[in-house]
């Protein structure tokens, strides 16, 4: 009888998956349409340019965002022209070597610097080595907040006291109070992973949350230390209550973009991972609907070299999930049995 129930439910899960899977591919890109980490209209001209050698798109990106202190962007700008510059790097050095003191040159060069510092095995001792050109970087513009986030990065990796990394913390929420880049930065290094507590994190994630202003992806950090969590293993029911929480308020931030948008596309991101962890299908396939086609290596590229690829079939598995769980009739659609003549 067991083994019955079981076929029977297994047969019912099955035809609610192949009747209901492709209409829930409304909304969704095709595969192909899909992109990881597509930059926007204002970066995409400046990677171009890079590509072929030339900075002069890249700086006056960057300058404009300084200009007009456009801090978020600025800080997202210089770590996408970083990662690029990683395997291509002339268009940099002619940069650097035409303009040696070029504030927005400075900082790239740090950001880089501190990329491959990171991926040494002498990681400790080559980002001892960086120090200098962070300071360069920050001494290029006093009002500046994203020297001080590569400060807090580069902080975490040569083991800096709590003392060290608050003194740094100070400097960069006094020029940027909500910097979103800056506060994971100090979410990283207070996480149990680290120098803190899955407690530290999620108490940081949830006070910056309530400070942040309205429409800053700060109040999406405890998401964050929702993703630190499940990382850490087995939660227990108050550590699963804490990381719903998180997801329930990012849910909320996510709301207030647009669909498509590719600012909040990593936090989206993050998001449907977190809620596919937690069983939340029907919100995780809502939230592939408003990320489109904009996929993001984070955080995917924890636990694959083939990020895409892990976007595309976890957004595939909360398709049938979805499908499986969805009633082939609704209740609407219900009769009468009317017999075997009727």
């Amino acid at each position: 009888m067991v083994r019955t129930m079981s076929l029977l439910r297994a047969l019912i899960s099955t035809a609610r998956m192949v009747r209901h899977t492709p209409q829930l591919s409304a909304g969704l890109p095709p595969d192909d349409a899909v992109l990881l980490d597509a930059p926007d209209d204002r970066l995409g001209p400046a990677l171009v340019s890079a590509a072929l050698g030339e900075y002069e798109q890249a700086a006056k990106l960057l300058a404009t965002t300084r200009e007009s202190a456009e801090w978020e962007n600025r800080d997202r700008y210089v770590m996408r022209l970083a990662a690029f510059a990683h395997g291509r790097d002339a268009w940099l050095t002619a940069w650097l070597r035409t303009a040696p003191r070029d504030p927005d040159a400075l900082l790239v060069k740090a950001e880089l610097a501190i990329r491959r510092a990171w991926e040494s095995p002498a990681r400790a001792e080559r980002l001892r080595e960086t120090g200098p050109l962070i300071d360069a970087a920050a001494d290029g513009d006093p009002r500046d907040p994203v020297p001080w986030r590569v400060a807090l990065d580069h902080a975490r990796g040569t083991h800096a006291t709590h003392s060290a990394f608050e003194t740094l913390w100070e400097q960069a929420v006094r020029r940027s109070s909500h910097h979103y880049g800056c506060h994971v930065s100090a979410l990283q290094y207070l996480s149990a992973q680290w120098y803190g507590s899955h407690r530290e994190c999620f108490d940081f994630a949830e006070q910056a949350a309530y400070d942040a202003l309205p429409g800053s992806l700060v109040r999406a950090l405890p998401l964050r230390a929702a993703f630190t969590q499940l990382l850490g293993g087995e939660l227990t029911s108050v550590q699963m209550d804490r990381v719903d929480a998180a997801a329930d308020l990012a849910i909320t931030v996510s709301a207030e973009y647009a669909a498509c948008d590719p600012w909040p596309a990593e936090v989206r991101n993050l998001l449907v991972y977190v809620l596919a962890e937690r069983g939340r299908w029907n919100e995780a396939l809502e939230q592939f609907r408003l990320i489109g086609p904009y996929a993001t290596s984070f955080p995917w590229t924890c636990f694959t070299d083939d990020p895409l690829g892990q976007f595309l079939e976890t957004r595939d598995r909360a398709r049938i999930r979805v499908a499986s769980a969805t009633p082939l009739r609704g209740r609407a659609e219900r009769r009468p049995p009317r017999g075997h003549y009727a």
